[in-house]
C-alpha cells in the first residue's frame, strides 16, 4: 500500500505521509501515469484538507460520489447495538443462569484461550490497524429478481486508532471519497468527506469492523452476555451458535422522531475445532415513521465470514473477510426493493499498545451536529 506522496510545492522537501495508506490498485486508478496520479492524489489530499469536500476537478461525479457514500455508510463504517463492557477480566463467573447461557460462557472462554488467553488480552491498552478494502454493490431489483453486484467494485484503505471499545476512530477512503468516524467515550460521529459531521442516536457503540477479527477482547465481554441457540457447519466447520438481542431500552435511545429501530439481533459462529469466531452476523429491522400506516421499513442483513488468523504480539487477529450486505425496503409507497453489497478486507498492519495515543486523538469534530434524524443514519 502506498504510504507517502511526494511534495510538489517543493522539490526538496520531504515526502507527505498519506493520512489514510491506499492500494496500489486505487493509485493506478487515479492516472495514465506515475506523475499524472500523484498530481491527482494530491489535489484530493488537499481538497480535503482545505473544506472537507472534493474539489470540482475531481475524477469523482456527483452521483458517484453519492453511491460511495452510501457503502461507506452502510458497509464501511456500522455500529453495532449494543455497549460492551469494560471490564478488565475477560472472564465471569458460571452461576445462577440458564444452561443456554452458561454454554455460551464456557464457548467464550474457549475463544479467549484461541485468541491469546486472557493474560494477553488484558495486557492491551490501544491498537491501530491499516488495511484496504473492495467495495461493490447492486442495483436496487424489485420483488423476487435476483442480485447480482455491478462493476468490479470500488477499491480503497482504511486506518483505524482504538484505546477501549468506547474510544476509536477511523478513517476510510474508497475511490477518492473519505467517511471519517469516532467515538470520544461519550458520543459516536461520522463525517463525510462533502457533508458535516453528525453524532449517532444513543450512548457510544464499537464501530462493528472492530467485531470481524480485529479485537478478541470486546469479542469476548461482548459473547459474554449471549446464549448458545445451537450449532451449524460453516465453510466445513462445526460451528456452536451463539445469539444476542439489544434491549428494547437500547433500541429506543438509538431511534429518533423519524426512524424506529424495532429490533437488532447478533450472532455469533465459533469453530468447535479452533474455538475461534469465524463468521458474525446482525441483522436490523428500522421503520421510518409516517403519518397514517404509510410506514416504510427498511432491514438490513449482514454477515461477516473470517479469516486468515495469525499471531501479532501474541494476540491471534484475523487479517482478512468478506462480509455481505442484503438490504430490503418494504412498505407503503414502496415496491419492495433489495439490493445487496459486498466488501472484501485485508488488514496489512496491526500493534497494539501505542505510545502517545491520548484522548485528543478522539476528539469529535468542531462542527459535530447533536442529533440526526435521517433513515440512513439509522441503517448504519
Amino acid at each position: 500500500m502506498r504510504k507517502l506522496c511526494p511534495n510538489y510545492d517543493r522539490e526538496d522537501g520531504l515526502e507527505t505521509v498519506l493520512e489514510v495508506p491506499i492500494p496500489e490498485e486505487m493509485f493506478t486508478s487515479m492516472g495514465s501515469n506515475a506523475a499524472l496520479r500523484w498530481q491527482n492524489m494530491h489535489a484530493m489530499m488537499k481538497a480535503q484538507s482545505a473544506d472537507n469536500r472534493l474539489s470540482s476537478s475531481s475524477h469523482l461525479q456527483s452521483g458517484r460520489s453519492a453511491e460511495l457514500q452510501f457503502l461507506l455508510n452502510v458497509v464501511g463504517s456500522p455500529l453495532i447495538p449494543l455497549q460492551v463492557r469494560l471490564d478488565h477480566a475477560v472472564n465471569r463467573p458460571i452461576r445462577d443462569c440458564s444452561i443456554e447461557a452458561s454454554t455460551a460462557k464456557y464457548i467464550v472462554q474457549q475463544y479467549i484461550a484461541a485468541t491469546g488467553g486472557p493474560v494477553a488480552l488484558n495486557s492491551v491498552n490501544s491498537m491501530y490497524a491499516i488495511g484496504h478494502v473492495k467495495m461493490s454493490a447492486s442495483e436496487f431489483h424489485q420483488g423476487d429478481e435476483s442480485v447480482k453486484s455491478r462493476g468490479n467494485g470500488e477499491v480503497g484503505g482504511f486506518v483505524l486508532w482504538q484505546k477501549n471499545p468506547d474510544l476509536w476512530y477511523l478513517e476510510l477512503v474508497v475511490s477518492g471519497c473519505k467517511v471519517s468516524a469516532g467515538s470520544d467515550g461519550k458520543v459516536a460521529w461520522r463525517q463525510f468527506s462533502s457533508q458535516p459531521s453528525h453524532a449517532s442516536k444513543g450512548p457510544p457503540r464499537p464501530l462493528r469492523r472492530f467485531l470481524q477479527g480485529l479485537d478478541p477482547r470486546s469479542t469476548a465481554n461482548l459473547f459474554l452476555d449471549a446464549v448458545c441457540i445451537g450449532e451449524k457447519i460453516i465453510n466445513n466447520e462445526d460451528c456452536f451458535i451463539l445469539k444476542l438481542e439489544t434491549s428494547q431500552a437500547m433500541l429506543e435511545a438509538q431511534s429518533s422522531n423519524r426512524f424506529e429501530i424495532i429490533h437488532h439481533t447478533i450472532w455469533g459462529y465459533f469453530s468447535q475445532r479452533t474455538g475461534l469466531l469465524i463468521q458474525f452476523e446482525d441483522s436490523k429491522l428500522l421503520r421510518m415513521k409516517a403519518k397514517g400506516d404509510d410506514s416504510v421499513f427498511w432491514e438490513t442483513s449482514m454477515e461477516s465470514v473470517i479469516e486468515d488468523y495469525r499471531y501479532i504480539d501474541g494476540i491471534n487477529i484475523a487479517h482478512s473477510g468478506r462480509t455481505l450486505v442484503t438490504l430490503f425496503r418494504y412498505g407503503a409507497g414502496s415496491a419492495n426493493h433489495k439490493r445487496k453489497m459486498e466488501e472484501t478486507w485485508t488488514i496489512e498492519e496491526v500493534d497494539f499498545n501505542i505510545w502517545g495515543l491520548s484522548m485528543d486523538c478522539f476528539l469529535p469534530p468542531a462542527d459535530l451536529k447533536k442529533e440526526q434524524d435521517s433513515g440512513e443514519q439509522g441503517m448504519g
